[in-house]
């Protein structure tokens, strides 16, 4: 079910890569590792993972690091990129998130909810390869928000935000004065069998926010987010 999906594992502890890498090639998963952060960059240039998992702490260069080294590459602007760490303090998490982190994952974990949550993002990652037709350009206001290329623009300006950024603004978009809830939003952008970090929504949302101006999007204290009509 899962042989078209790639996975990438950075990690400098050979256990956990023989652990994880054995547990998602066991459900059909096409696995490759390396220990070396930075060895691991043209691994993923040449192969072209769906789904890169890193370690935070490694020694020649952090993961979040990695992270937004790959970033900066186009072909890696929407590869669903998690974070592997034994470090749960808020900091690192938003951190991870706010530098360009889809989601992160705390250790110790036991292989079989590793590989569920792995399972999750590649299932939402098929349905995305299957949808082949063209989706509808929405303008709201002075915002052209284009669905086929992950691109807005506003007056002269255009940003080409991360996959999750841009799913959530075509969600509150679809629906202008419409009070998204936080549970509707993680639903719709990361599906109902994924469980995501408590700050993951608040990171993208002020990213967001960041690159389009903060009256862009508005938060209802207590219900949820909306785009305001225009």
């Amino acid at each position: 079910m899962f042989e078209d999906i790639r996975v990438l594992l950075v990690d400098d502890e050979d256990d956990i890569l023989e652990i994880m890498s054995y547990n998602l090639k066991k459900h059909g998963f096409d696995v490759k590792t390396s220990t070396s952060s930075v060895k691991s960059i043209d691994l993923a240039r040449n192969w072209k993972p769906h789904i890169i998992v890193l370690d935070i702490m490694m020694p020649e260069m952090d993961g979040i690091t990695l992270c937004k080294e790959l970033r900066s590459y186009p072909e890696f602007k929407n590869v669903i990129i998690l974070f592997l760490t034994a470090r749960s303090e808020d900091f690192t998490q938003i951190v991870a998130l706010e530098n360009g982190g889809d989601d992160y994952i705390t250790k110790p974990i036991t292989p079989q909810v590793f590989v569920t949550k792995i399972k999750s993002y590649a299932r939402r990652i098929k349905e995305e390869i299957h949808t082949t037709s063209a989706e509808k350009i929405i303008q709201i206001g002075d915002y052209i928000i284009d669905p086929n290329t992950y691109e807005i623009q506003h007056g002269s300006t255009i940003h080409q935000l991360p996959k999750k950024e841009f799913q959530i603004v075509v969600l509150l978009a679809s629906s202008p004065g419409k009070v998204f809830s936080r549970e509707e939003i993680f639903s719709h952008v990361w599906g109902n069998d994924i469980i995501v970090g408590e700050r993951t929504i608040d990171v993208h949302m002020r990213k967001i926010r960041k690159k389009l101006g903060d009256d862009f999007i508005e938060t209802i204290k207590g219900v949820g987010y909306r785009i305001k009509k225009i």
